[in-house]
């Protein structure tokens, strides 16, 4: 059967991860994290592998994945990304344009035997604005702050929703107006509101456009 690829974007807090996750272990195929790669750089970043803002050695370092781990230069560090320094030195170097070339640019490797699901802010639109299927998910900033904001309980911490949907509405506003490959929805992007849906009829839904788009090639 003919591979694909499939390229997810959306805002934040739409269950991206998720999403790509179920439909690549439902079709078999790679899922890349973009996000995480993004992390990976921050990581380089605070261990002095790049130097800001110079970037100097960032052409030095590799970043992939392996058994669902990134990987940096060959290393897991999978649970180091995750901490919250990390994200705070993530989001200072994922709107550089520099790191975002060279990133793509290993994204774009990533998918060139497709049978790949990759999800991120600009997979559609920069990374691979060819892809046979692209996704597009959204849901409204309430609903996708209460998602957030009962996570961050499930986690015992105490978080305001007014504070959480706050955050949403500044973390959109950043992810649509910057100047490096903002996000937007591809032309040919199908849009996926999932504002009112379980997770399980989302996934249902994704399947079947999935499966729909398959049956075309």
């Amino acid at each position: 059967m003919k591979q694909i690829i499939v390229a997810i974007d959306g805002y934040s807090s739409c269950g991206k991860s998720t999403i790509a996750k179920r439909l690549a272990e439902y079709a078999g195929y790679t899922y890349v994290d973009t996000g995480a790669m993004y992390r990976a750089v921050a990581l380089a970043v605070m261990r002095g592998e790049v130097e800001l803002p110079s970037l100097k050695g960032l052409d030095q370092i590799s970043v992939g994945f392996r058994d669902n781990h990134v990987t940096l230069n060959g290393e897991d560090v999978e649970s180091q990304i995750r901490t919250l320094e990390v994200g705070n030195m993530a989001s200072r170097v994922s709107p550089i344009k520099e790191v975002r070339q060279y990133l793509v640019a290993q994204q774009q490797l990533m998918g060139r035997d497709k049978g790949i699901v990759m999800d991120g802010r600009d997979i559609g639109t920069v990374v691979f604005p060819n892809a046979e299927l692209k996704l597009f998910l959204t849901a409204s900033p309430e609903v996708r702050a209460r998602r957030r904001y009962d996570e961050l309980v499930g986690k015992g911490e105490t978080p305001v929703y007014e504070d959480v949907l706050r955050d949403v509405n500044d973390r959109d506003y950043r992810d649509t107006h910057r100047e490096e490959s903002p996000l937007r929805q591809a032309d040919d992007a199908i849009v996926v509101d999932n504002s009112n849906l379980t997770r399980e009829e989302q996934m249902e839904k994704i399947i079947a456009i999935f499966n729909d788009c398959l049956n075309r090639q």
